[in-house]
């Protein structure tokens, strides 16, 4: 049970959104926008976030869209959940990396959007999206913007307050290239990643992306660019490892050391695994 009172909006269209969310900022109520709530709710619970006011974004057309345009555009709404998501089998790559975040139960509450802005540190949507060039439609008071997903999540998604998530786009042609995903837990298939590595290959070149190596998902050019060097497999391997060495996460699930051991293993098993990709 949430322990403070609050009041509730759920708005029919985007405007309406950011028009309550104004007015209530106003009033000093410190709204919040909420889709699937699993974490809100959860923080809320045990006195880590507090809030006046919630503003229901589920019932938005443009935040549940799943579909594609005339220009072979996948539009994902931020409100979807993850199991919307899977089960619609139209990203493949994001399905697999959706479908190993929680349980079944928490993938038909947390959504696209939820996961991207979530304060745990391994957001691991935001991968495939990384990898795939896509692009974010944000609404303002001052209308609706497109962004790359890389100018506006750098480590944590970074929007000004009062902005809304409301949808995804992913050009078809990066959705159907040949993709990895290799997620290693400590204990269960169903846990926080050790390490999740996330890829596809475009233009004859891979791409790379990360969760739980780092405090934060990234995408990382650099190591992509030895990973398509021509240089052995092991010598690849051995410089991604050295050059992340000095940043890579240690908690009660790994430490640094057990984390880069797994690295190495992950690195040598998607170039043998995609070099004919």
């Amino acid at each position: 049970m949430i322990p403070f009172d609050f009041e509730y909006y759920r708005p029919d269209t985007i405007q309406e959104a950011t028009d309550i969310f104004q007015q209530l900022e106003s009033e000093g109520k410190t709204p919040v926008y909420y889709s699937g709530g699993s974490e809100l709710i959860s923080m809320a619970r045990v006195g880590n976030l507090t809030f006046r006011a919630v503003i229901d974004i589920k019932n938005i057309p443009e935040c549940k869209v799943l579909e594609y345009d005339q220009e072979n555009n996948l539009i994902l709404g931020s409100a979807l959940t993850l199991s919307e998501i899977s089960e619609s089998k139209q990203f493949p790559l994001l399905e697999k990396t959706a479908g190993r975040i929680a349980d079944h139960t928490m993938q038909c509450k947390i959504t696209l959007g939820g996961n991207l802005a979530s304060t745990i540190i391994y957001r691991e949507t935001v991968l495939p999206l990384l990898l795939a060039d896509s692009r974010a439609v944000v609404a303002s008071q001052d209308g609706l913007r497109e962004y790359p997903i890389s100018q506006i999540f750098d480590r944590r998604l970074n929007l000004n307050k009062g902005c809304l998530l409301v949808k995804i786009i992913t050009n078809k042609g990066f959705i159907e290239s040949p993709y990895f995903h290799i997620k290693k837990t400590k204990n269960e298939k169903i846990d926080y990643p050790l390490l999740t590595t996330a890829g596809l290959k475009a233009g004859g070149l891979l791409r790379i992306a990360f969760s739980g190596l780092f405090s934060y998902p990234f995408r990382s050019v650099q190591i992509e660019n030895i990973l398509n060097d021509t240089v052995s497999f092991e010598e690849r391997t051995e410089k991604i490892a050295d050059i992340v060495s000095g940043n890579i996460l240690s908690d009660i699930n790994g430490s640094s050391e057990y984390r880069k051991y797994v690295l190495k293993n992950t690195i040598m098993n998607v170039l043998e695994t995609m070099k004919d990709a």
